[in-house]
């Protein structure tokens, strides 16, 4: 009798084992199912390549904005902001986006979305600056538009764009800046006199759409 009792308690250890066991592996495979069943076409994370801050840049124009709805890909979209400030979405229509945060154009692109579906979760990803950009041409070794997401002077600019030419002309460097009436001024910048520390006043700071041009 006591040999079977034995016999029964193992076995009694041994099944409460399986069943904590089996226990284990469902909650494993219900976790695995939720994991794979998350919508393909949920937002994605407001990251981007750009470094921008999306609750501190200002969107502008000539920027290109990825749009994220979720839910809902007919109404995700990458689109650029138009000279005028708007972006065209689908079902949406025309929104102003210049002017706004990622984060704030998000509030108010999902306040337009409210007619459409219920609930709208939005994010908005500058994918791409190009309102604060600068242009640098002539005789420096990589010309071109670069992004002015910080403070930059001219010299940190040409140090950006690989420094002079053998034959560049660098007493004779200027910014050509836009006004806002549209007027054109030529600020001159004689490198060879700030590097001794001469008018310093010439390494100004630059401003957006500034274009520097090395001779």
């Amino acid at each position: 009798m006591d040999v079977l009792r034995s016999r029964v308690g193992i076995f009694a250890i041994q099944l409460l084992k399986w069943v904590l066991l089996l226990a284990v592996l469902t909650n494993l495979a219900m976790a695995q199912d939720a994991g794979s069943s998350a919508p393909a076409n949920a937002a994605k994370p407001a990251q981007s390549a750009t470094g921008v801050r999306p609750d501190s840049y200002i969107i502008g124009a000539e920027d290109v904005l990825s749009i994220y709805v979720w839910k809902e890909p007919d109404m995700s979209k990458t689109v650029p902001v138009r000279p005028d400030g708007m972006i065209s979405l689908p079902l949406v229509g025309e929104i102003k986006a210049a002017g706004y945060t990622p984060v704030q154009l998000q509030d108010v692109l999902s306040e337009s979305m409210k007619k459409l579906i219920s609930d709208p979760q939005v994010t908005v990803v500058v994918e791409k600056v190009s309102s604060l950009s600068f242009n640098i041409v002539g005789e420096v070794l990589r010309p071109g538009y670069f992004p002015l997401t910080r403070r930059m002077t001219v010299l940190d600019a040409i140090a950006m764009a690989g420094g002079f030419k053998d034959f560049a002309k660098t007493k004779k460097v200027y910014v050509l800046r836009t006004s806002a009436n549209g007027t054109q001024e030529r600020l001159l910048f004689n490198y060879k006199d700030v590097i001794k520390g001469k008018n310093p006043q010439q390494n100004i700071e630059l401003l957006p759409r500034d274009t520097i041009v090395v001779p």
